[in-house]
């Protein structure tokens, strides 16, 4: 791999990084700092409510991601031109969420809170499948490091800049703030190179809907990939689920104490942990490097365990909420570098949003267990069966080991040959 300093000057790992802020910028936009403005403006409980249905497109963008593997936008190319279109039409709404009041039009506003969900979606859709064809192989850890973190980056900035700006200067010119910072993406994505090789996109809707879970049923060991895919962060969804309710009911510490500790060491923590795992892929390879992620990443929930010993300990907390994003941050570089590696050229829209979906849904159904784990036979049960959840995962990893490494460069050799595939189909 590239030296460090030749991995942070390239241009395909800085579009990454900016394009991953893109798509982070959006999504609190429409989530929680709708919401703090709604309550701000006295509207009710009940409509406040329904602001958490516009999230609803993020669940099911796999739903139309096929329409941009099959439609080419007449400018910009396949991917870059679709990017542009939903990055223009975010600019547009969420400016125009300015012309509007909670008081006097809460639906319309809920409205184009739903279309800049759908839209933000959608750009994730196309940015994931544009950094999934524009990374080379040796980049894609690193790549995915520099997009989780531009990500999360915005995500604060659209979460706490946002109600910094509402609260010294009005809503109106908070989400006029956050529509410019959206011309930046749009910035990036005209000056962003294009991926390499020609891949020529699918033709019919049976193809861009059916061949691509075809191709990938037809690889060696697809079921056991499926079942990694889905387990290998189970039990760090776990002991996720509840880790903020520990602390505060558990550990009775504050608001203020959870929220400066889980915002400062907490986002830290992850930015150093995607990079160092980045980094770590690149000496150890991927087996290695998922298998002591994903032990480190299940161990390290364990530290939480100190403070029903120790008690309120804002040193000990910080450093357990650091430890935990960390060792998580170093797994889910490696992960999402993994899953970019395993999505065809062809498909790659579609084929993404449906592997990166499926990697979330254990954190959908761990949340009830999780609570009852907690409620019926405490603390310490709960932290080791996050452990017991990890397990399974990392035994699907060793059952995959022999094909793990050539897996991606198998998939890599997609790109230069996608056109051969056409001809042939």
């Amino acid at each position: 791999m590239k030296n460090l300093f030749a991995i942070f000057t390239e241009k395909r790992i800085i579009v990454t990084l900016l394009l991953g802020f893109a798509s982070g910028l959006p999504a609190a936009l429409s989530a929680s700092a709708l919401q703090a403005w709604f309550t701000v403006s006295g509207v009710s409980l009940k409509e406040i409510g329904f602001v958490g249905l516009a999230s609803l497109p993020y669940t099911l963008k796999f739903v139309w991601a096929p329409i941009m593997d099959r439609w080419v936008p007449p400018f910009l190319g396949r991917r870059r031109g679709w990017i542009l279109i939903c990055q223009l039409l975010l600019c547009v709404f969420i400016g125009g969420m300015t012309l509007f009041s909670p008081e006097t039009h809460p639906k319309i506003l809920f409205f184009l809170a739903c279309l800049i969900a759908f839209l933000s979606a959608s750009q994730d859709i196309v940015v994931d499948a544009y950094r999934t064809d524009l990374l080379h192989p040796d980049e894609r850890p690193m790549g995915a490091a520099m997009a989780m973190n531009g990500y999360r980056i915005a995500m604060l900035v659209s979460g706490g800049l946002t109600l910094v700006i509402a609260d010294y200067w009005g809503w109106r010119a908070a989400y006029l703030t956050m529509a410019a910072l959206m011309g930046a993406g749009v910035l990036t994505t005209l000056i962003g190179p294009e991926p390499e090789g020609v891949v020529v996109p699918p033709k019919r809707i049976w193809d861009c809907t059916v061949l691509p879970f075809i191709d990938f049923l037809k690889r060696p060991q697809a079921l056991w990939i499926l079942l990694f895919i889905l387990f290998y962060k189970m039990g760090d969804a776990f002991a996720g689920a509840l880790s903020q309710i520990f602390l505060l009911r558990e550990i009775h510490m504050t608001l203020s104490e959870i929220g400066v500790l889980a915002k400062a060491t907490g986002f830290f923590g992850a930015i150093f942990g995607t990079l160092m795992g980045a980094l770590m892929v690149a000496k150890l390879g991927w087996f290695r490097s998922l298998l002591l992620f994903g032990i480190l990443q299940c161990l390290s929930n364990l530290i939480y365990m100190v403070l029903m010993w120790t008690g309120p300990n804002n040193m000990i907390a910080g450093f357990a909420i650091f430890v935990e994003n960390f060792c998580g941050g170093m797994g889910a570089a490696a992960f999402t570098g993994l899953v970019m590696g395993l999505c065809n050229a062809r498909f790659s829209a579609f084929q993404y949003a449906l592997l990166s979906s499926l990697a979330v849904v254990g954190k959908v159904i761990v949340g009830p267990f999780a609570g009852m784990v907690a409620s019926n036979y405490g603390w310490v049960s709960y932290f080791m069966m996050s452990v017991v959840l990890s397990v399974p995962g990392i035994l699907l990893l060793i059952v995959l080991k022999r094909g793990i490494e050539k897996m991606t460069f198998d998939v890599a050799e997609d790109r230069k040959t996608a056109e051969l595939v056409v001809q042939a189909g």
